[in-house]
Formats: structure tokens, sequence, C-alpha cells
């Protein structure tokens, strides 16, 4: 391995060509690590950011260029080589080589799987296959779903996560009618406190979006093979022009799997990121992490980013185990949401009135111990409340149900 004298013997090779494909090679160069690092994507284009894909890139606020992480000569100054539109068929674990799509064989001494995720699709008995329905996760999506989205046009979007809630912000703000439907109790039901979502919900009203909840949809119907309307569970139909479906994502382990490595609705790693291979790491979406005693897979920039560059700066020869502290982040309308911490399992939560009109936070409790926030247009209740987290501050109760109260108090 690279030990500071300009010598390289060991190749990382990184499957995946995402946020923590991209953060790990760049991590890599910033340590001063010059090993050489081959890059294996499957899309056609340089590595680029995806919240803005379905956002600033798809209201055409932002040229696509100015989603690059680094423009094309970056790679080739910092001696790391970019295959575009390939993918990795096998991962040879006996021999260290991974074998390509087209047969070509690439050896490694260190493997990093950034493989990411890849959104669940509608199944075909229901009409997952008709023209007109798409997922929204890469720039053939945005560009597919940028043809599609002209005023006065009517579109469903199958999901009330936040994939779904973006999208349907979007749409409204391009002069669409959009119609939200969630199978569940409530739209976020999976990731947010009722509070939160109550929130949530009033805004996309305000702004004309139609919300059914408990709807599932029982069929798209389809004519010349596109979708012209929806057959939902509660008996209506409702004619639309297209669909947005947005019920989720799953890991991409299956090369993993194949490889032998442990698997369990992701890539399972150490605290190092290491798998159960010493040479593979995994990160990003597509890894599940210890965290507090037991397992998570966080989906999110933040953990994508981190945890790339602790696998980086675990391969340049450092050994500290990486410690999330989750932080997420959804943009609908004017609305900016800004979530500290994980609420997995929390059993009591705290609404709490902003300064200013429109401001919320929804605090999150788990056995009386604080794990996370919601701030809703409210930047000092997430500033705050990040900074409990990180240093361990669980607030005062009578302090944070105080509307009046300064947030500053519970810090000291």
């Amino acid at each position: 391995m690279y030990a500071g004298s300009g010598i390289v013997t060991d190749r990382l090779v990184i499957i995946g060509a995402g946020q923590a494909g991209f953060a790990l090679a760049a991590k890599l160069r910033a340590l001063k690590d010059m090993r050489p690092i081959t890059i294996i994507g499957a899309e056609d284009v340089l590595p680029y950011q995806r919240p803005p894909l379905t956002k600033k890139y798809l209201l055409g606020e932002m040229s696509f260029d100015r989603l690059l992480f680094r423009p094309e000569h970056w790679y080739a100054d910092n001696n790391v080589e970019i295959r575009l539109s390939t993918w990795a068929e096998q991962i040879v674990r006996e021999a260290k080589h991974v074998v390509l799509q087209d047969g070509s064989i690439l050896e490694y001494g260190t493997l990093a799987l950034t493989t990411g995720s890849t959104p669940r699709n509608l199944p075909a008995a229901i009409g997952g296959d008709l023209d007109g329905v798409y997922v929204a996760r890469d720039k053939r999506d945005a560009d597919l779903l940028a043809e599609e989205m002209r005023p006065g046009r009517r579109v469903l979007i199958i999901g009330g996560g936040y994939i779904g809630l973006e999208a349907a912000a979007v749409a409204r703000h391009l002069g669409l009618e959009v119609t939200v439907i969630e199978m569940a109790e409530r739209i976020l039901q999976r990731v947010a406190a009722k509070e939160t979502a109550d929130i949530i919900r009033v805004i996309h009203e305000t702004h004309d979006v139609v919300i059914r909840e408990k709807t599932g949809l029982k069929h798209l119907v389809g004519r010349d093979g596109r979708v012209v309307a929806a057959e939902l569970s509660d008996g209506s139909t409702i004619d639309i022009d297209f669909a947005i479906v947005g019920i989720g994502v799953a890991p991409n382990d299956q090369l993993a799997k194949e490889a032998g490595l442990d698997v369990a609705n992701g890539i399972v790693v150490d605290a190092f990121a290491r798998t159960s291979d010493p040479a593979i790491f995994a990160a990003g979406d597509c890894a599940v992490l210890p965290w507090q005693g037991g397992r998570v897979r966080l989906e999110s920039v933040q953990n994508a980013v981190d945890q790339a560059e602790a696998v980086a700066s675990v391969i340049a020869g450092g050994n500290e185990p990486y410690d999330p502290k989750p932080w997420f982040w959804s943009d609908q309308y004017d609305v900016k949401l800004q979530i500290a911490g994980f609420n997995l399992g929390y059993d009591q939560t705290l609404l709490r009135p902003g300064t200013r009109e429109g401001a919320h936070s929804i605090w999150y409790f788990r056995d009386g111990t604080f794990i996370a926030v919601d701030a809703v247009n409210d930047a000092k209740a997430y500033v705050t409340g990040k900074k409990m987290l990180e240093t361990g501050i669980n607030p005062d109760m009578t302090i944070l149900a105080n509307a009046s109260a300064d947030l500053k108090q519970l810090l000291s």
C-alpha cells in the first residue's frame, strides 16, 4: 500500500459513481494517498449531485454542469480513472478482481462498494410497465420528467414520503394538477411524527395539491401502452397524464450477495465500514451499519459523504470508527424542513412554535432521551437540536415547552 514514498502498489476499485463513490476518491486524494483509483459508473455522465435533479434542475433553475462534483479534468489531474456506462457483473474475491459487463477483468487491492439504492417500481401486473410511469432518481429520470411537466397536465404521485411530496411541490410550481395518494394512515408515516405530517399536509393543501391518505393504487389504466387513468383502492377512478412512483428504495446489494458477503437489506459492515471480507468496504445507501446497539441503513447525502470519507481515512491507514451523526433535509415550495438525529423508536414528541410565522419544530424522545428534531423553517431549532445531539445534552423539557424561552438556554 501507499506509504508516502510515491510508490503505489494497491489499486482501489470503487463500484458506484454516486455521492459516496466520489467522496471516497476525493477524500483519499485530500489525504495525499496517491494509490491508483478506478471508479466504475453505470451512467454515461460524470458523478453529480442528485438532490437538485428533481428540484432546481427540473425547474430549469440549474444547468446540469453545475451539478457535477468536479469537471472532467479533475479526474486526470488526480490520477482517478473513471469508467462510465459500465458496471460490475461479478466480484471474484479469491482472485481479488472484478468482472465487468463486457467480460474484462479489473484487479483490486481494495474494493469499495458504493452502489447506492434503486427506487421500487410498481409491478407490471398493475400497470407499472406503462409509458408515462416514472421514478425520480437520476438524470435520465429528471430529463424524462421535464418533458412531461407542462402546465395544466395531471400527475398522480404514488407515495406520500419525502420523494413524493418534493415531486408534488415541483409539479405545482410548474402549474400541474397534482394528486398524491398514500396507502398508510397519513403522509410521512414511516419517517416523521404526526405533528410534522400535519404541518406539511397543510402546506401542500394551501398550494392546491390533493392529498388522499389511506388510499392505495388498485391499477393503472393504459391506452395504446400509455397510462391514462388510475383506479384507486376506494373504488374511484381519476384521469391522469402521467404518474410518479415514490414508494421507497431498495439497496443495491445483489452483487455483494452473489460474492458471498453478509447482506441484510443492505451490505452489512462494521464500525469501520468493512464488509465480511476485510479487503472490501461499503458506504452510503447500500450499507447497513452498527448504530446505538443496533443496525441501520441511512439514506442521506450526509451519511454517504461522511461514511465514505471515514472509509478513505481507514484505507489511508487510520483507525477511527465511523460514528454517524445523522441529519437530513427536504425542500418543498419555500419551506425548508431540516432534520437532526434519527427518530427511530421514538415514544414521545413535543411540538414547539418558532419565533416567526410558519416556523415550527418537533422534538423526538425515546425513554426520556432526546433523539431527533424536525425543524420547519426554524433554523435556530435545527442548529440547537443538532448541537445537543452532538454533545449529548438532554433538553430541559420546561424550557423546551415554553415557546417564549430562548433555545440557547438548552445549551448551557
